[in-house]
């Protein structure tokens, strides 16, 4: 007898018995996903703003850059959109009268803060050391440095949009359960 979990168990925690005809074991997908609601929200929510940088940075620039899908900074904040579905997530099946929902909610404010104040202005100043360096004469020994990575941080906007996906994914998440 081996044990199988189905989607509407891994949700509740409860597992059932199937019997299986043959001697190898099979692994249902289910069993190989955490059943952790909040987790899986923020992990999609993040995968999607990812993903969502692409097409972002296609309508602004007019041209398709993969790299935008591993890169920080971008439309939208995918740090945002993480935070913010693991927050939304543990409120919705928790309550947000618990301590797992203070803690969530505390870490996002931190992390969104974070991107789009100390890290959105490291990058300003990341683009004006490189706009400096790119204008030193070429027998400076500074001149053939390595450009910094100047798209770190986040606009306020792009926050925003970050922590809308991610309450969107939280919601959509909790209702296709």
């Amino acid at each position: 007898m081996e044990e199988v979990i189905t989607v509407a168990d891994a949700t509740s925690g409860r597992r059932t018995a199937a019997f299986s005809l043959s001697t190898t074991t099979t692994v249902s997908l289910t069993s190989l996903l955490p059943s952790n609601l909040p987790l899986l929200s923020a992990i999609l929510a993040g995968g999607l703003a990812q993903f969502l940088k692409l097409f972002t940075t296609w309508y602004k620039e007019k041209r398709w850059d993969s790299k935008r899908m591993l890169n920080s900074g971008g439309m939208p904040s995918s740090h945002s959109a993480t935070v913010t579905a693991l927050a939304a997530s543990i409120g919705l099946q928790e309550g947000t009268g618990g301590p797992a929902f203070a803690i969530a909610v505390v870490l996002a404010c931190v992390v969104m803060y974070d991107a789009s104040g100390v890290r959105l202005h490291a990058g300003r100043q990341a683009e004006l050391l490189n706009q400096i360096v790119c204008e030193l004469p070429p027998e400076h020994p500074l001149s053939n440095i390595r450009p910094l990575h100047h798209s770190l941080g986040h606009t306020p906007l792009q926050v925003v949009a970050g922590a809308v996906l991610g309450c969107l994914v939280a919601y959509s998440m909790r209702n296709s359960n």
